[in-house]
């Protein structure tokens, strides 16, 4: 009979051979053989219910140390450039051991989020516990979910935060992360998903009362993924960057350059100067100056700012407060174009002749010192004869120059027909606590036009630029509609009582004719929301398929490096192609260019999504006080499940369930988008004025649940079915199958 070892000899064992942890190589190692073996079983259960080890599967282990082999999900660089993993199968009672991922030159790539199969090795005297190599990736990130957590006796549940999840999940005991009953949480998927049940989460992260005001952008930052926060090395970074010296940079100093923008603005990063052309072959022609912040003198290719910010790929804005691309320290001071403060940039001089077409550019790497910061309301109102001290001091050598610029390029405008949608932007007005105060329409001012057709001319010039130097660049793409977007647009025109002609190459022009047709008409909001629902979504491409709703060739992002990566990148192709310095797009710039524009282009998708949900939850705060109350609105869209209405006062957008309109069936006609009743023929199309009641809003979701109550004046129908007092549920044909279904099964038992 072999000698039975003590427990400590078997985990003394354990730990030295964390390979050959089954119970056969436990009873190899100390010979024990046969009916011994009973006894050796008897004392792993024993420490196994003790604790002092873990069970997996047929294997034994320490579970205050990793297995050999585990998964680990990827973490972002450290500041040194290291990245480390995160174990997901800890159960220790410590601290999670730091995991230093090795990779090697064979190994496939992979970012931060991964999870990958690793075989780790425990390291002693380093500021880490292991060391981790690639065995192989499994897969993508694991399913997320931001929700409200309610305790059970044993876990409990989170309820989802999105409009469109009912499904909710099951939270165990230890996953809990002590979260209290009704905070809101973040967690991600448990294992795998089973056919049966609810499927398992475990929590991340307690994120607080989702009641409170400023909880609403922390939603979305949260649900949607947005990195708020910088990694030591960028803030670093930032931190000891100096303003940039005269250097070679072209001297503009003495240039009345002015920024103009809207006066909650935080950074400043475009300024504008214009002036009469003086050259007697350009007559009634016009110079104008369009100097943007030099991000990439601070921001350099490779750096700990740089690989921030093109993770996050742009800023994100929300009603109370903004996710930067960059840190303040930049945003904020050193790449803002403060008044009275001289700070680098990259500028274009265009020469536009009398009718406002671009005639030439240069580019420059200068030096300017604004003038002033203005915004856009005074400087309206100082151009309609109301200026104010400052603005008079401006009027005659700054602001007059520019509108009268800005008057020739609208010649220019008109030629080149460029999409012209009229869709009012929302203003959401908050109050210090975070809570809405009140929510507007933005008004549209000729000072707005102005910049934006002046940043528009600067862009086409950077593409134009770096075509001729043959640079590498990312253009800004929007390519026609589809053919069956177009289709969809024409049925609403027809319908509506208008015309979009059909077998010809569409251009812009015709679409503005549609819309041209439909302004002042109650069809007028209709046609622009389901025009630009017919678009195909703008993107970043190394290659240039133009931009279709501008009605340019070429075009590229150049404007706003502060708060988009694209921008920086054609900053540094410019750079570059001028050789204007060592900042320039790098080799690895260049190779990565494809990739960058998937990726900015999916970081933008992204922030769209976050902002609109802040905003309908913000919406559905402001109106919940009000839910009983009747509005007026247009039937915005139309699905199988019901009608969308947006409401006139806030333009915000609910929901009628088809439950709830009348007890009889409603037919839907996808390619009309339409709903007729199946008794009273009442149809209901986009575009009809409706009266509604508002019968619920969720803020935590942003969802606003309607009744209809009236359809273009007409009170909303009951139906034949309702009138009998029960539902129809079916359209005839399908209650004639079913009888006869019946029928037969009934005469079947009968034989």
């Amino acid at each position: 009979m072999a000698r039975i070892p003590s427990k400590t000899e078997i985990l003394d064992w354990i730990a030295d051979n964390p390979g050959l942890s089954a119970k056969r190589d436990i009873a190899k190692a100390f010979g024990i053989k046969g009916g011994d073996r009973i006894e050796l079983k008897r004392l792993l259960k024993e420490l196994e219910s003790e604790g002092n080890l873990e069970r997996r599967r047929k294997t034994y282990r320490d579970p205050e140390k990793l297995p050999p082999v585990t998964i680990l999900a990827i973490l972002p660089p450290d500041r040194n450039g290291d990245q480390f993993a995160r174990p997901l199968e800890w159960q220790g009672e410590g601290p999670e051991p730091r995991v230093l991922f090795q990779p090697r030159k064979a190994d496939a790539p992979v970012a931060e989020g991964d999870r990958i199969l690793a075989r780790v090795t425990e390291v002693r005297g380093e500021d880490h516990h292991y060391e981790a190599r690639l065995i192989r990736k499994i897969g993508a990130n694991p399913h997320k979910v931001i929700g409200i957590f309610r305790k059970a006796t044993e876990g409990g549940r989170i309820v989802p935060i999105d409009k469109g999840s009912e499904k909710e999940w099951l939270v165990a005991a230890d996953a809990t992360q002590g979260a209290k009953d009704g905070e809101l949480v973040e967690a991600e998927q448990a294992g795998p998903k089973g056919r049966m049940g609810l499927p398992k989460a475990r929590i991340l992260a307690r994120l607080g009362d989702p009641s409170a005001p400023k909880a609403v952008s922390l939603i979305a930052i949260h649900q949607h993924g947005i990195p708020d926060d910088f990694p030591d090395a960028a803030i670093e970074e930032a931190d000891g960057r100096k303003p940039a010296p005269l250097g070679d940079r072209e001297d503009l100093r003495h240039l009345p350059f002015v920024t103009i923008d809207p006066a909650d603005a935080r950074d400043h990063d475009d300024a504008c100067y214009a002036h009469a052309d003086e050259d007697p072959k350009n007559e009634g022609g016009h110079i104008v100056w369009v100097a943007i912040a030099d991000v990439a003198h601070y921001v350099t290719p490779g750096s700990a700012l740089d690989r921030e910010a093109r993770h996050r790929g742009n800023s994100t804005y929300f009603p109370d407060r903004v996710v930067p691309m960059l840190p303040d320290r930049l945003s904020g001071d050193l790449c803002s174009l403060h008044e009275g403060v001289a700070r680098p940039v990259l500028a274009v001089w265009m020469k536009l002749d009398s009718k406002g077409r671009k005639v030439s550019h240069r580019f420059t790497r200068a030096m300017i010192r604004s003038v002033a910061s203005l915004h856009y309301t005074e400087v309206q109102e100082a151009e309609d004869g109301r200026p104010n001290e400052r603005c008079e001091a401006l009027l005659g050598d700054v602001i007059k120059p520019l509108y009268a610029a800005y008057e020739a390029t609208k010649t220019a405008r008109a030629m080149r027909q460029p999409l012209d949608l009229d869709l009012p932007e929302r203003k959401i007005v908050l109050s210090e606590e975070g809570e809405v105060l009140s929510v507007a329409f933005r008004e549209r001012l000729d000072a707005h036009r102005l910049i934006e057709e002046f940043m528009i001319l600067a862009n086409v010039a950077a593409a134009e630029e770096l075509i001729r130097l043959r640079r590498p660049l990312l253009f800004r793409v929007h390519e026609e509609p589809s053919p069956d977007k177009l289709d969809a647009l024409r049925e609403v025109a027809e319908a509506s009582g208008f015309t979009l002609a059909k077998g010809q190459v569409l251009r812009t022009e015709h679409l503005n004719r549609l819309l041209a047709q439909a302004e002042g008409t109650d069809f007028d909001e209709l046609l622009n929301i389901t025009t630009l629902r017919s678009m195909t979504q703008a993107y970043y491409h190394a290659e240039n398929f133009g931009h279709f709703g501008l009605a340019l060739k070429s075009y590229a992002h150049f404007t706003s490096p502060i708060r988009r990566y694209s921008d920086l990148v054609v900053h540094r192709a410019l750079i570059l192609g001028h050789g204007w310095g060592e900042d320039g797009l790098s080799p690895q710039d260049i190779e990565m260019l494809e990739e960058t524009a998937t990726h900015i282009s999916e970081t933008e998708r992204r922030s769209m999504a976050a902002e609109r949900d802040t905003t309908d939850r913000y919406l559905a705060a402001y109106l919940s006080e009000r839910v009983g109350n009747e509005f007026a609105g247009r039937v915005s869209g139309i699905a199988r499940f019901g009608l969308f209405v947006k409401l006139d006062e806030t333009g915000a957008d609910g929901i009628i369930p088809i439950r709830t309109l009348g007890r009889e069936f409603f037919h839907y006609d996808p390619k009309s988008q339409t709903l007729m009743g199946a008794d009273t023929g009442t149809e209901i199309g986009i575009g009809q004025r409706v009266t509604v009641r508002l019968a619920e809003a969720v803020p935590v979701t942003g969802g606003l649940m309607l009744e209809l109550l009236e359809i273009e004046g007409r009170p909303m129908a009951a139906g034949a079915s309702a009138r009998r007092g029960r539902p129809t549920g079916r359209r005839p044909g399908q209650a004639k199958a079913k009888s006869a279904r019946t029928k037969r099964r009934v005469e079947r038992k009968r034989r």
